[in-house]
């Protein structure tokens, strides 16, 4: 109690004995009893109005929203990074396909590629009939 061994506090009761006398002593001891008790009424009450006029519990709510906000931000922004390895990747699987065709072997079946050219013909202009 209060860091206090048995010894320490058996001779506080001796010297309290001494000073107020064996008569004394009992409503001391209650007095005593009485002034711990309002303290920790007091204190609790202390903590309860700081706690309301601190509004403890909507900060912890607002903390706990700003922290799923940032965690979903740290995960969109991973997941940004990750794009980046995923096409690198896959522009690297796609060059490696245009690598696997044309050291392919060449089909003698397959018709060849023949360019063709267009052009676009222009049309004669029809005479247009006018009534007077």
């Amino acid at each position: 109690m209060f860091g206090m061994g048995f010894t320490e506090i058996l001779i506080i009761a001796v010297i309290a004995i001494l000073f107020l006398g064996p008569d004394k002593l009992p409503s001391a001891m209650v007095d005593i009893a009485k002034f711990f008790r309002t303290a920790k009424n007091a204190i609790g009450n202390v903590k309860d109005t700081l706690e309301e006029e601190l509004n403890v519990s909507d900060i912890k709510k607002e903390a706990l929203a700003y922290k799923t906000q940032l965690d979903n931000a740290s995960s969109r922004l991973s997941e940004a990074t990750d794009v980046k390895a995923q096409v690198g990747s896959q522009i690297s699987s796609i060059l490696d396909d245009d690598e696997a065709l044309e050291t392919a072997p060449v089909q003698e079946n397959a018709a060849p590629k023949v360019s063709q050219e267009v052009t676009f013909k222009k049309k004669p202009k029809k005479e247009e009939k006018t009534d007077v």
